[in-house]
């Protein structure tokens, strides 16, 4: 089946989501997934950070704080809290005795801590400490330090605190423009893919699968060239020679149907041949006796007074009865199995018998008949009878098809001899020149030719070894060639 170009852009569809699916989609989980853990990290980071800030603001304003607390100075005790503010961004700071009362208060801040565990511990270890909590309905981080006295006992605690929104503020504004900025990044990445793929792989299947539709019997072969990457080029190139082989055998299943074509018609030629051959030797011997005497009785009459109508009628029965004897002599000679009785003979000197007796034969008067090259001493192996019969046919067949002039020559070939008989008439067709040779095909009118001339020839040609071919002469008349292989010398 041939695939469409429908089912060509469903195979680019599939490649690019295959292409999205297990490359870009991987891809950007791992990349988000990356951002994720990152942004945690810097979180934590900056929780810590904001803590450490929250201890060292704690820390500074521990000292002056508990010498206030100490001396029961309040309004150094206020101006301490008020640095608080100045040193560093925080929401709220109070002071707390040892029993989680509230002293001084300034901002968001607890009133009581009493109930807090991370004060409690603070107290009871001495080490600063801190959690998130809820103050006044708002969720903050206080970090609580101890409020030493000089004698190094605690006697309350400093508690400073800062909204948990400010520790996320940050964080959240920059994972907004990660999200943006991955979610941007995804559409490109997934349209540079579609864009990329479509450049540099898909327009070429494309263009592969087209070229692939138009493939069918009779057209298997395409002179595009290769595009896109080297992979593609490959599989274009093993399209293309899968193209031609088949083209060569599609050509190979049509040549072997023709010559098989041929070969049973051949066949069946040769089997209605050689029908022909075995009712020709009978007809021919039964046809040969009732001539003879039609002949003789036409003879017998021939000798009487008779009007000029009646001789020309008489003269019509004789000539019939000679062409019929000619048909039926042709017959045999075609058809009979010649036993192998062939000696050396001279080429040359059958040659001048055939012109004398062409001289001499009724189709070649008014033609000029001309030789050369018959001194040349030629000596084959043949019969002689048929070897002078195969040429004399020859010679006047092109009598028959000659204006003016026929010409007979003798050439000396590596192994053969080649009789050439060259005529100045319209010549042979190209298309015809094989069936020619062939019993009954003849190119003359009906009734000018008994088709027989020519086969006789070419079986005489087959029995010796030989061969015969056809072609033009220089004047456009036809060019007979009769090749006889040299006679062996020992």
């Amino acid at each position: 089946m041939k695939p469409s170009l429908k089912s060509a852009g469903q195979v680019i569809g599939s490649i690019q989501l295959s292409l999205v699916l297990s490359i870009v989609v991987p891809l950007l989980v791992i990349s988000g997934l990356a951002i994720y853990l990152g942004f945690g990290a810097v979180e934590r980071a900056l929780n810590d950070r904001l803590q450490e800030d929250l201890e060292l603001v704690a820390r500074a304003a521990s000292v002056p704080l508990s010498r206030a607390m100490q001396e029961k100075d309040e309004l150094v005790m206020g101006d301490s809290l008020k640095s608080i503010f100045r040193i560093g961004r925080v929401s709220g700071a109070s002071v707390f005795d040892k029993d989680g009362a509230q002293i001084a208060s300034l901002g968001l801040a607890d009133t009581d801590v009493g109930n807090s565990a991370s004060a409690e511990q603070v107290i009871n270890s001495g080490e600063l400490g801190g959690a998130f909590r809820r103050v006044d309905g708002q969720s903050v981080f206080s970090q609580f330090t101890p409020l030493v006295a000089d004698d190094g006992r605690i006697q309350g605690l400093l508690q400073v605190t800062r909204r948990r929104s400010d520790f996320h503020e940050l964080l959240a504004s920059s994972r907004l423009w990660a999200v943006s900025i991955w979610s941007a990044l995804a559409v490109t990445i997934i349209f540079v893919v579609v864009l990329g793929h479509y450049g540099a792989v898909g327009r070429h299947v494309s263009r592969l699968l087209s070229t692939m539709n138009d493939l069918a019997p009779g057209h298997w072969r395409f002179e595009a060239e290769p595009s896109g990457p080297r992979e593609l080029r490959q599989i274009y190139r093993g399209v293309r020679d899968i193209g031609e082989r088949m083209a060569l055998a599609e050509e190979e299943i049509q040549q072997r149907v023709i010559k098989e074509r041929q070969l049973a018609e051949r066949l069946e030629y040769q089997e209605k041949i050689a029908m022909i051959g075995r009712v020709a030797g009978g007809v021919a011997h039964e046809l040969g006796a009732p001539l003879n005497v039609i002949q003789g009785r036409a003879d017998i009459l021939a000798r009487h007074e008779l009007t000029a109508e009646q001789r020309r009628q008489l003269d019509d029965i004789g000539y019939q009865v000679a062409r019929m004897t000619t048909i039926i002599q042709q017959l045999l000679g075609c058809f009979r199995h010649v036993p192998d009785s062939r000696r050396p003979v001279s080429l040359d000197a059958v040659l001048r018998d055939v012109m004398d007796r062409a001289g001499e034969d009724e189709k070649c008067r008014g033609k000029r008949l001309l030789s050369q090259g018959l001194e040349a001493d030629a000596r084959v192996r043949a019969e002689p009878v048929r070897l002078e019969l195969a040429c004399l046919n020859v010679v006047r067949n092109a009598c028959q098809a000659a204006c003016s002039e026929v010409v007979l020559s003798l050439h000396r070939g590596v192994n053969e001899w080649e009789v050439r008989v060259d005529d100045d008439g319209p010549g042979i067709a190209a298309e015809k020149r094989e069936a020619v040779f062939e019993p009954f095909y003849s190119t003359r009118p009906a009734g000018e030719g008994t088709g027989l001339g020519l086969a006789v020839v070419s079986s005489v040609l087959k029995e010796h070894g030989g061969r015969i071919e056809i072609g033009s002469n220089e004047t456009g008349g036809c060019r007979m060639s009769l090749f006889w292989p040299v006679e062996a010398t020992t």
